[in-house]
């Protein structure tokens, strides 16, 4: 397989890890503001609201589940830091909480979900 189609075919699987994680946070409460948030300085796949909390999702879709030990590191992460800072005034108010969190998907498997995987300064 050319490197563009391999390219095309995980932008397709990771709309479609998306589009799953976004419908597991929706049964469990939370309501999705904003998908696929695009900046020079990242990227956020999902904000999600519920309540008084916000929170800037990365999603990870890997063909097995072993690889998804490896699917985030911390230049990832600072990378959704500094989208969801940059975003932050549009979806968090005062007394909101803030976070970064992780969603881990493979097929047949439940999705796995790293609430405030980033600390600021880590």
């Amino acid at each position: 397989m050319s490197r563009k189609l391999g390219r095309v075919e995980a932008e397709r699987r990771g709309r479609r890890g998306e589009a799953f994680a976004a419908w597991w946070l929706r049964l469990q409460g939370w309501r999705i503001v904003a998908q696929r948030v695009k900046l020079a300085v990242g990227e956020v796949d999902l904000v999600a609201r519920r309540g008084r909390t916000v929170a800037f999702v990365e999603v990870k879709w890997r063909r097995d589940a072993a690889a998804l030990d490896t699917a985030i590191d911390a230049a990832r992460l600072r990378r959704v830091a500094r989208a969801a800072q940059a975003i932050a005034a549009r979806h968090v108010h005062d007394g909101d909480t803030m976070r970064i969190d992780v969603i881990l998907i493979a097929p047949w498997r439940w999705p796995r979900r790293i609430a405030n995987a980033w600390q600021p300064g880590a």
